[in-house]
């Protein structure tokens, strides 16, 4: 069982070189809504992140962040952080997560998340900072988005 920890302000640099490692956005670390955890490997460095960026106005989340070591990987560890940020968003009172990933589609698969378009996506969570970013820069036309329920009332 793993044990995320929040991200503290001290550990926003090192999360962002962690992300910018493994090619993940990194803006919006400290974008209002936005929630992140670490994992730390025995050393004290950072092994494994996850996180979401809430929608202000809709129950609805962008998962971001959901990144893993290269030396820990196919131990399982992706799967939990991917769970874990879902199990938080669901806490908070979110009901849809999505998230863009271009490269990644079986793995959120297994996690329940199905294939949305960015469109949509746009539409649910344009106020966050990466959906406002690929909007500026273009990417949005060219990611993938994945959409699954997470809470029901």
């Amino acid at each position: 069982m793993i044990r995320p920890i929040p991200v503290a302000p001290l550990d926003t640099a090192e999360l962002h070189d962690f992300l910018a490692e493994a090619d993940l956005t990194t803006a919006g670390l400290d974008a209002r809504g936005a929630r992140y955890w670490i994992v730390r490997g025995e050393r004290g460095e950072i092994v494994g992140s996850t996180g979401f960026e809430r929608s202000p106005s809709a129950p609805d989340a962008l998962i971001r962040s959901v990144a893993v070591a290269s030396a820990v990987r196919s131990c399982g560890l992706g799967s939990e952080l991917a769970r874990f940020a879902l199990d938080a968003a669901r806490a908070a009172g979110v009901e849809r997560a999505w998230l863009f990933s271009r490269r990644s589609g079986p793995f959120w698969q297994k996690l329940g998340f199905e294939r949305a378009s960015t469109s949509s996506l746009a539409a649910a969570l344009g106020e966050t900072t990466q959906v406002a970013l690929f909007r500026q820069t273009g990417q949005l036309d060219r990611e993938v988005a994945w959409k699954r329920v997470v809470h029901i009332r």
